[in-house]
């Protein structure tokens, strides 16, 4: 940062105390609301705007109405050491996504490498929240995501929805700042059409195919009777390698946890898919760090385009926000604090102060 600039927010323990103290409120045990909480907010933090506290409504009505569980454990539905699956019995899936990957990070350090499925998880948020409990280990990490019960995605030349946007994310550690990635195999995410849609505005390319099968950028294309659909990744010229993906993605986890589109709807939720490598069970640690520091260096040395300022890596922008926002406060999205309002309200929860504004120097 050039010179000196002043930025205000929420400091992030006070907003993880206060996701907390909202899913408490409404009877999720202290130990699953406190890591489902530090996940939305780290969401938030990395950048995620429609994954992290914006969905902490939903959680909440969730677990009033009974279609998220509130107590016990999952089940084991096998285990043979170096591989798993779960039912995840529809439990919070932020607690479920951090219980598998510690049990990964034991695992993976034991045999190598580490798998595990987890079929009926309710929703897990933003997958890029997760990788970095692996990465400080030294840990490759793969999270993928479907649900089963939702359909947005159109299959390459289809107009119809068939599969959600499918995420996948991987953790990837270096000698320094780890690569993090977190892309879906379609051109956008539900969220993001809704958040355009609520706020009356297009979204910045032709990302929808409407009901008739013709691109376009109007978020109200997917809301009409019959609807509209998210394009694969690849849009209408290369889409048939996202949708490829995305029933890579499909295969993963529904096919791998033997729960899907096969069964009965049972509400938004989640099939995933978790895999850790120990780079020390390969080629060994010093030349799984010396291959990825070349890499890095020569993404970073490489000369970049017309009005761009350098070349990133995948998840760089993410981890330098989340370091500034832990340092001056954590700025969320204008529609997140006015939906939890309500909430705050009927359980008496304090809603936090943002942070007086600190100044940021070139050395902050």
């Amino acid at each position: 940062m050039n010179g000196a600039s002043t930025a205000g927010g929420y400091r992030a323990a006070d907003l993880v105390g206060y996701a907390t103290e909202l899913l408490a409120g409404v009877g999720l045990p202290q130990e699953k609301a406190s890591r489902t909480a530090e996940i939305l907010v780290e969401g938030d933090m990395l950048g995620h705007t429609t994954h992290g506290l914006a969905l902490l409504p939903g959680y909440l009505s969730a677990l009033q109405d009974g279609s998220m569980s509130k107590d016990g454990d999952h089940l084991v539905v096998a285990d043979s050491g170096a591989t798993a699956t779960w039912d995840g019995r529809r439990l919070p899936g932020p607690w479920l996504v951090s219980t598998g990957i510690e049990l990964g990070i034991a695992r993976a350090k034991m045999h190598g490498s580490f798998t595990l499925a987890i079929r009926r998880s309710h929703h897990i948020a933003c997958l890029a929240a997760y990788l970095q409990k692996a990465t400080d280990e030294g840990l490759v990490i793969l999270v993928a995501s479907s649900d089963p019960t939702v359909e947005s995605v159109a299959p390459f030349g289809g107009t119809r929805r068939m599969i959600t946007p499918n995420p996948l994310a991987a953790g990837i550690p270096t000698s320094g700042k780890p690569i993090l990635l977190d892309i879906s195999m379609s051109t956008t995410t539900n969220a993001m059409v809704t958040r355009a849609r609520n706020q009356g505005a297009a979204l910045p390319h032709s990302w929808l195919l409407d009901a008739d099968g013709t691109p376009t950028s109007d978020p109200g294309a997917f809301f009409t009777d019959p609807p509209g659909s998210i394009l694969p990744l690849g849009g209408t010229e290369l889409g048939y390698k996202g949708f490829g993906l995305g029933l890579l993605i499909e295969a993963l986890t529904s096919g791998l946890g033997g729960h899907g589109r096969a069964d009965p709807a049972e509400g938004w939720g989640a099939s995933v898919f978790i895999q850790l490598f120990d780079p020390t069970a390969f080629g060994g640690w010093d030349s799984f760090n010396r291959q990825l520091d070349v890499l890095a260096d020569r993404v970073r040395q490489n000369p970049p385009v017309p009005g761009n300022d350098k070349v990133r890596l995948p998840g760089e922008r993410g981890l330098d926000l989340k370091a500034r926002q832990l340092r001056s406060g954590v700025e969320l999205h204008a529609s997140i604090m006015p939906a939890l309002k309500t909430w705050a309200t009927k359980l008496w929860v304090q809603i936090p102060r943002i942070q007086e504004p600190i100044e940021l120097t070139e050395q902050s």
